[in-house]
């Protein structure tokens, strides 16, 4: 039996389901009765493939990093979601999601965003479809992520800014859920991780399951076999994780290996180091591993990066952490910058501080020299160039 996919209720052993107000019941219960039919249509698939290729640019090149793997004396494969167009893993999602939209008969999109990938992602394939968008930040990602914001509004949605809490991800995606409660007919919410109601953290990793499903093909390319010895991936939310991870999670041959934010430190208070500091709870819509006081109330995250800035883990991640099929680290702020050096000066490539974060693993895991590590280079630099500066003085 498959332990790793969803029920039909959408757990994950004790994680996940859909714990919604009743407003929201018929815009969810209709996703959820129909987004398996529509993804398995022969011309959703075929219109799917198509823009995946033309549109966003995959396969994304599966790179053996020879001057990292020398240094950490394994062999490092990066998957190069960098490369995407927008930038990062986003647009696998964004793409499908649009694409039931309209099957659906959806004619305004809305969506959260913390770093802005998702919030470029989704506004992107509004453009591209001719759709209203609407895209939720937080007041503090707004300003630490100028650029995308600029990128959005190009790209003709309305940014509106979350004023509330810590201003960021975990306020802007409640005032998505605000908005979606206020217009039920006409609206579909693009959630960007693998966070939510059932159905969606099944949908978003499926629709990112195509990042391991081209690891598969193109590791047996390049080294006679299919399956690596560790896939690593940097975890907030964790969509690019559960893509990464999706079609090697029966395989036990192959270590699983998820890296948090621990911030100023995982005990410091300024951290997002969920596996260590969450508990079982309930957040905007599933029950998972969530930072919380003894009472109940949510904590306020911290992390460097605008993506993992989040007091959650997708239901997924929480039962790979229960379970111990996956292995969680916790990296703070100042290892993972110098990860993001480390690859920027050997490698040429300079990674979104999310991926940063997976690069440091190599900090607390020792691998074998013929290990097969492929770590996901989960988005690019470009939008972190600020940071970057202010950290390095640069």
């Amino acid at each position: 039996m498959n332990n790793y996919q969803a029920n039909e209720k959408g757990y994950y052993g004790d994680f996940g389901g859909a714990y919604i107000p009743e407003m929201l019941y018929p815009n969810v219960e209709e996703l959820r009765t129909k987004y398996l039919e529509i993804m398995n249509e022969p011309s959703f698939k075929e219109e799917f493939n198509q823009l995946l290729k033309d549109y966003v640019g995959r396969p994304s090149p599966l790179y053996y990093a020879k001057r990292l793997s020398k240094k950490h004396n394994t062999k490092v494969y990066l998957k190069r979601e960098d490369l995407n167009h927008t930038g990062a893993h986003k647009v696998n999602n964004t793409i499908g999601q649009i694409l039931v939209a309209k099957r659906l008969g959806k004619n305004r999109i809305i969506a959260e965003t913390g770093a802005g990938q998702h919030g470029v992602a989704t506004a992107t394939v509004c453009a591209l479809m001719g759709i209203q968008c609407i895209v939720y930040m937080g007041e503090v990602d707004i300003k630490r992520q100028a650029p995308n914001v600029a990128r959005m509004k190009m790209l003709g949605a309305e940014v509106r800014p979350a004023k509330s809490g810590s201003k960021t991800l975990k306020d802007a995606t409640n005032e998505a859920i605000r908005d979606w409660i206020n217009n039920p007919v006409d609206t579909h919410y693009i959630i960007g991780s693998a966070i939510g109601p059932h159905p969606y953290p099944d949908m978003v990793t499926q629709f990112q399951s195509i990042i391991s499903e081209e690891i598969k093909w193109q590791l047996k390319e390049k080294e006679g076999k299919e399956l690596p010895d560790y896939v690593v991936a940097c975890i907030g939310g964790g969509s690019n994780a559960a893509g990464t991870y999706y079609h090697f999670l029966d395989e036990q041959n192959v270590g699983i290996i998820a890296v948090e934010a621990a911030g100023k430190g995982v005990h410091s208070g300024e951290s997002a180091a969920t596996s260590q500091l969450g508990k079982e709870g309930i957040i905007h819509g599933c029950k998972t591993l969530l930072m919380q006081t003894p009472d109940g109330q949510i904590t306020e995250p911290y992390s460097i990066s605008a993506g993992l800035d989040y007091p959650g883990v997708g239901p997924l991640h929480a039962h790979l952490y229960k379970t111990g099929r996956g292995e969680f680290y916790s990296v703070t702020d100042d290892d993972a910058m110098a990860a993001g050096l480390e690859l920027s000066q050997l490698e040429g490539i300079i990674p979104a501080i999310e991926s940063s974060h997976a690069l440091a693993i190599f900090n607390d895991k020792k691998f074998k020299p013929d290990d097969i590590v492929v770590i996901s280079l989960s988005g690019r630099g470009d939008k972190d160039l600020d940071t970057y500066i202010d950290y390095f003085k640069l």
